[in-house]
């Protein structure tokens, strides 16, 4: 398929994005963004269309998948909308003070709470906790795989009906 036949048969099938894009992002600004990214992709790698196959359905995968790895990446903004007239949007980047004395209790009780387990288990836990992978544990203890396994999801589980309380 030659690349003026390509652009033909995508401009064709490319108005019924629009409305797919709207609904993804539920914002119409970002819905723009989104097709013209659609767009792009489909061009970029034309190669990779079989001809005779559905474009739309190509052309829907490529937009549902632009949408999916934005959002795991984080890049949706979050906007404050001003309370002023026409709800101008506002971007402000002023960072949240924390309450550090009531953090630095509940870190006490987390602590209290994991040195207060049964050896058994304060120790498969505390070494993954330290970042050691279970075989490792394992080798260090000298104990099977499988009981360390077991004792650190017990653990992990007592730690939890514990602090679930705060």
């Amino acid at each position: 398929m030659s690349s003026t036949e390509f652009n033909n048969l995508l401009l064709g099938n490319a108005d019924f994005l629009r409305p797919y894009a709207i609904t993804l992002t539920k914002d119409a600004e970002s819905a723009k963004d989104l097709y013209q990214e659609t767009l792009f992709r489909a061009l970029a790698n034309r190669e990779k269309y079989l001809a005779g196959t559905n474009i739309r359905a190509w052309l829907y995968t490529i937009m549902r998948n632009i949408f999916i790895n934005n959002y795991r990446r984080g890049n949706r903004q979050y906007r404050l909308l001003d309370n002023a007239a026409g709800e101008s949007l506002l971007h402000q980047q002023q960072p949240a003070v924390g309450n550090f004395a009531e953090t630095n209790l509940r870190v006490k009780d987390v602590q209290m709470a994991v040195y207060n387990r049964p050896v058994i288990f304060k120790q498969p836990f505390l070494l993954y906790f330290e970042g050691y992978k279970y075989y490792e544990i394992a080798a260090i203890l000298n104990e099977p795989l499988g009981t360390v396994k077991s004792r650190i999801h017990f653990a992990r589980k007592m730690l939890k009906t514990r602090i679930a309380r705060y």
